[in-house]
């Protein structure tokens, strides 16, 4: 069964909802308990989890009730791509999934509660109206566990929305934020001399953010090439950092805090536009950081930094250069997250 049309009894209602649950009978059990609800307005029933990430997108619902073993798609992996097309959208997870580690990685996602399925006579509309009023629920069935993460990803979505727009930048302003899939370092060292020589060339500044070795080598090949790095290291137009310890600074449960990295990332270009007049416009960026993170196996800590790059980079007008191993984009789950990363640039190099 795909997307079923639901009768609307309440059309004056102020809360949205769309339900997403591949039981039929189960599913029908949730509308009608949120229909005694006046307020709850069902909006939309989805029973699998493709069409749940679609139908979120198209119907930007106030909450959304999520079932955990949906087809397709699984609905910690809903709940994730739904953070990014409906980040307005309150999460509720209804699942017989009883693991704490599973609650965990669900609330992990952002959402805001969760109810055990044979505890929802109970408690479902009781953790409806906890997550509306901003708390995170979770089922009296877990009490002792000390569960965090959904406060903290849902602030982070606003935060994101807040800091950018604070910045009172021109978000048109035209850039860069290329990727370069690279075959081997060969491949990596050329593109990024190219990259920093051109920006010091033309009198910016540029902040490279590399492992040790990919640092070590791009100074060597930088003065090969010609580049007074010594100049530039002196005048401050070249700051070179580690990538691990970069990111350190602003990941907080193992994804990127998007305040923290505004506050880390605003303060390096500050630093970098000292150097060129207080300009963050004649500011480059390169590295690995988001490479670093996806080599780590959090390919969507790796996907939110590169939008996170993607936005500060629109808002000053940066060149940001990103760059990858072809080869670790090989494969099933590879192949989604290639499609998500180069979704997050304006232009992709390979080779």
């Amino acid at each position: 069964m795909a997307t079923v049309a639901c009768i609307d009894h309440n059309r004056g209602a102020s809360v949205r909802v769309l339900v997403v649950e591949d039981s039929e009978p189960f599913r029908k059990f949730v509308c009608s308990t949120l229909g005694k609800r006046p307020e709850l307005r069902i909006i939309g029933e989805v029973s699998e989890g493709l069409q749940a990430v679609q139908k979120a997108e198209e119907l930007q619902p106030d909450l959304i009730v999520l079932d955990i073993g949906l087809p397709s798609l699984d609905g910690i992996e809903v709940a994730r791509r739904v953070r990014k097309s409906s980040p307005k959208s309150t999460i509720l997870f209804v699942s017989q999934e009883s693991s704490a580690d599973v609650v965990q990685e669900a609330l992990g996602t952002g959402a805001s509660g969760y109810v055990l399925k044979t505890d929802a006579g109970s408690e479902l509309l009781e953790a409806v109206d906890a997550v509306l009023r901003g708390e995170q629920y979770v089922g009296r069935r877990f009490s002792g566990h000390d569960f965090v993460g959904a406060s903290h990803a849902r602030v982070s979505q606003e935060s994101t929305k807040s800091s950018f727009a604070a910045l009172g930048q021109n978000t048109e302003i035209s850039h860069r934020h290329e990727v370069r899939l690279y075959s081997d370092d060969e491949c990596f060292l050329d593109s990024f001399t190219q990259f920093i020589g051109a920006a010091l060339k033309a009198g910016k500044a540029v902040i490279v953010v590399a492992t040790e070795r990919h640092r070590d080598s791009l100074l060597l090949r930088l003065q090969a090439h010609g580049s007074d790095m010594g100049g530039a290291i002196e005048q401050g137009r070249y700051i070179s950092l580690d990538a691990a310890e970069t990111a350190s600074t602003f990941m907080v449960n193992d994804l990127p805090d998007p305040a923290k990295f505004l506050k880390v990332t605003r303060n390096l270009i500050a630093e970098a536009a000292k150097a060129v007049k207080g300009e963050p416009a004649r500011v480059a960026a390169c590295g690995e950081c988001a490479p670093f993170l996806w080599a780590q196996g959090k390919a969507e800590a790796a996907i939110l930094l590169e939008h996170l790059w993607d936005e500060i980079a629109k808002s000053d007008g940066l060149d940001v250069l990103c760059a990858y191993p072809l080869a670790s984009f090989q494969g099933g789950v590879g192949s989604r997250v290639f499609e998500k990363i180069c979704a997050e640039h304006s232009v992709v190099h390979s080779g």
